[in-house]
């Protein structure tokens, strides 16, 4: 297949899909997800992100109808029927069906499990990108992996129209994320993150990031910085599951970084040699 779709147990191609009108996702937003790349069909560190869904579904109090081997073996066998050596799949939980009400008690029936696999393409790891700031002005929320993406899609599209791949968020001067990944510095060899709060997503690369930094003695400070610490930075560069690591050279249209290349390019490689390891590449 080309693509495929699914929803509580249906399956077909993603534009033939239907959901119900009340399914609370339509009115509220009323879920959670998660996605990652496929290569080779080995969705990249799928048990970590089956977990994050987990976690983020039970901070909503979302109880998912599904055990996590269970939903592992169904994310694969869709991962199985599409063409294609890289993937995007997604996948998300949503509190169930039910005539509108705020209140979530006993409104939403049995959560909802909705999937996607279509084909998909990696950024270049040596590629350098360009990116916008904004005011971080989303919830206090940023930790659980909420289908309310509103301020993110805006976001993204402010940095495609200003012919950007990203958008980095701050709260005043401290910064926090970006619009769909996390962004780190490099400061004197340093690396720097912001701090698995409630204003960012604990990002899977994230973590893999953390993991590589310690095993190559690369010194890790996870704490708050601030744009102007950014914007000096020797190294600034985004992460996430589908695009891995990039590299940033511009910010608000002006030349920044890319003056720790050493650094940067074990993190990039390391991670890089990970994910083929993985897929089997």
């Amino acid at each position: 297949m080309k693509n495929i779709g699914y929803y509580n147990g249906k399956t077909g191609p993603i534009e033939e899909m239907t959901v119900p009108m009340n399914d609370r996702a339509c009115y509220f937003g009323d879920g959670v997800y998660d996605a990652t790349c496929v290569v080779n069909h080995v969705p990249m560190a799928i048990d970590d992100h089956i977990d994050r869904i987990y976690r983020s579904a039970g901070l909503i109090d979302i109880e998912i109808p599904m055990e996590k081997a269970e939903m592992k073996r169904m994310l694969q066998g869709l991962v199985d029927q599409v063409e294609g050596d890289v993937l995007f799949l997604y996948w998300q939980v949503t509190r169930g069906v039910g005539m509108r009400g705020h209140a979530y008690k006993n409104a939403g029936g049995t959560p909802s499990i909705w999937a996607f696999v279509r084909p998909s393409q990696m950024s270049d790891p040596f590629g350098v990108y360009k990116c916008i700031t904004m005011e971080d002005t989303r919830f206090f929320h940023c930790n659980i992996k909420t289908i309310n993406l509103l301020p993110a899609v805006i976001a993204n599209q402010r940095a495609e129209e200003a012919g950007c791949q990203e958008t980095i968020f701050h709260r005043g001067e401290r910064v926090t994320e970006c619009s769909h990944s996390n962004v780190h510095i490099i400061k004197n060899g340093v690396l720097r993150t912001a701090p698995c709060d409630n204003l960012i997503l604990p990002g899977i690369t994230r973590a893999h990031i953390l993991k590589i930094c310690e095993a190559k003695g690369i010194p890790v400070v996870e704490a708050p910085f601030t744009v102007r610490e950014m914007m000096e930075a020797d190294e600034i560069f985004f992460s996430s599951s589908s695009n891995l690591t990039c590299r940033i050279g511009e910010i608000d249209g002006k030349r920044v970084g890319l003056k720790d290349e050493k650094t940067f390019g074990a993190i990039r490689d390391a991670y890089q040699l990970e994910m083929k390891n993985e897929c089997g590449v």
